[in-house]
């Protein structure tokens, strides 16, 4: 797949992502609206967390990245009836340890001590929703399968099935059960459970297109079974997908752990920490998932098909045309999320439950966050790069030491800043190890298969932060223009705000003739 393909195919995830993201918006608001930054919403973020990590772990995470590489090599040279035989014994082991998993978890949570009343409300919001985590994990290597078919479109859109089954409880069965937050939130947790089924199940009629059958037969040749020798050697496919994903579980659960601690932190530095932390990362998360989650869902499948070929010098060019691609997107959204933090939180966020208290805490932790989206949109062109040549201990190691960076950072800045600031401590903490975890990866990178275009890409990101600062300061003098007296007049100078300072920066980008500008402009008209 060429730059030109690898454009178009990011950008049909991006548009579905960008859907997925801004009813996940409206998901939000509405949360924040109902609940928040109560008790109850703390307690069900942190509870959510935990089948989240499971999601990233079997998931999306380290199945999948195992998975991918051996399939489209498995594809090329074996043919896609070995490699459905292979997908089936896969999605058969995950559902017996997912759910040998989930009913642990249960058990242990049913039956844990209850020490106050924050762990009963964790407790009790777990046991609902940790189900969720076999149908999402396998809604994950789901679309990891499609996408070795490239075939983008359908696992884009299927998160968009949970925001819309959110949101309507939110609108239609929240108003209408119960009167405390303990009975709201547990509707929501329901939802949720029914979203990841279906997550699943829209993925269903495109595999059976593309081949998938629950038993699966040879479609092809003179003889409809598998001989002894194809399916001994598909059980060892299935063995190398276990060793490779060996490694990067244990980076993957190491890095999710260090997820919950800082949940576990934040909650214990205040009730309402982990609520604004949460609120704070959604804002993060919907620039980063437009494009850059995009781009690693399409890279992934693309640099494995360059790593079996032996073509190192595509994967160079991949990554630095990923590289350039994310720097011209992410540097103005970061600067952006910076200089507007406070009036961006209130416009969304701030009606309610939501009040000015609320909206302080979060814009502070997101100020903190800001600079890492342009480090934590890296990983989406590294880590790929990393699996693709089936190297899943390398991203491991260096994961290892990031996350012990982060755990003594968190614990430094919660000992030593005030208490209104500690969770905005552990924000920064995660930006300062994420700057660490992304150099060790490009450096190692760099060692394995030769020097990047470095210069192209330094290039680009001085580019963009001129650009971006002079569109920060365009930005902060148009929103200075509007008085905030009411909703309306919030959203109305946000907005434009927003929209002078990214036409600021278009334009910047322009008279610097910038070639990012021109690949995108090409790659959306066509």
């Amino acid at each position: 797949m060429d730059s030109k393909k690898i454009i178009k195919s990011a950008g049909i995830v991006s548009g579905f992502t960008a859907l997925s993201r801004l009813l996940g918006l409206v998901r939000d608001v509405l949360m924040a609206g109902f609940f928040g930054t109560s008790l109850v919403m703390s307690a069900f973020v942190v509870a959510f967390t935990i089948p989240n990590l499971f999601r990233r772990l079997f998931g999306e995470g380290a199945l999948s990245s195992a998975l991918v590489p051996v399939l489209v090599e498995t594809r090329e040279k074996e043919g896609d009836d070995v490699a459905w035989l292979l997908i089936n014994r896969v999605l058969f082991l995950l559902a017996v340890v997912l759910t040998f998993s989930t009913a642990v978890v249960i058990l242990c949570a049913l039956f844990a001590p209850v020490a106050n009343a924050k762990t009963a409300a964790v407790l009790d919001l777990l046991q609902i929703m940790m189900p969720y985590m076999i149908f999402i994990c396998l809604a994950a290597v789901s679309m990891g399968i499609l996408n070795s078919f490239h075939h983008f479109a359908i696992s884009a859109f299927a998160p968009c099935i949970l925001n819309l089954l959110w949101i309507a409880t939110l609108l239609f069965v929240i108003p209408n059960m119960g009167n405390s937050p303990e009975e709201k939130i547990r509707a929501v947790a329901w939802a949720v459970l029914l979203a990841g089924f279906l997550q699943w199940a829209i993925q269903w009629p495109v595999l059976r297109h593309f081949g998938w059958r629950p038993l699966k037969k040879r479609t092809s040749g003179i003889s409809p079974a598998f001989s002894i020798d194809e399916k001994r050697e598909v059980n060892d496919k299935v063995k190398r997908i276990l060793c490779l994903m060996g490694p990067a579980a244990l980076g993957m659960a190491v890095l999710q752990l260090n997820v919950m601690i800082d949940r576990f932190l934040a909650i214990w530095v205040s009730a309402e920490a982990p609520s604004a932390l949460f609120f704070s990362e959604r804002l993060i998360y919907f620039p980063l998932g437009i494009f850059a989650t995009a781009l690693g869902t399409v890279l992934l499948p693309v640099f494995s098909g360059h790593a079996a070929r032996k073509d190192p010098e595509q994967i160079r060019r991949g990554i630095s045309d990923g590289l350039r691609h994310l720097l011209f997107i992410m540097i103005p959204a970061a600067v952006g999320l910076l200089v507007l933090a406070h009036p961006i939180v209130q416009m969304i966020f701030e009606w309610k439950e939501f009040d000015p208290a609320s909206t302080w805490m979060t814009a502070i932790a997101l100020q903190c966050y800001a600079p890492g989206l342009i480090v934590f949109s890296l990983a989406k062109v590294f880590v790929p790069a990393f699996y693709a040549q089936q190297d899943t201990q390398t991203p491991v190691r260096i994961g290892a030491g990031a996350v012990g960076l982060n755990l003594m950072l968190n614990i430094t800045f919660i000992l030593t800043l005030p208490q209104p600031v500690k969770h905005a401590g552990i924000a920064f903490a995660t930006v300062l190890s994420s700057v660490f975890s992304m150099s060790c990866l490009a450096w190692t990178l760099q060692r394995r298969i030769g020097k990047l275009a470095w210069a192209r890409v330094g290039a680009t990101a001085a580019r963009s932060f001129v650009a971006a600062l002079l569109m920060a300061v365009v930005a902060l003098l148009i929103h200075g223009l509007f008085p905030s007296l009411g909703k309306m007049q919030q959203i109305l100078s946000v907005l434009v705000s927003i929209f002078g300072g990214g036409g600021v920066y278009l334009l910047a980008s322009f008279l610097f003739r910038a070639p990012e500008l021109r690949e995108f402009a090409k790659a959306i008209r066509r």
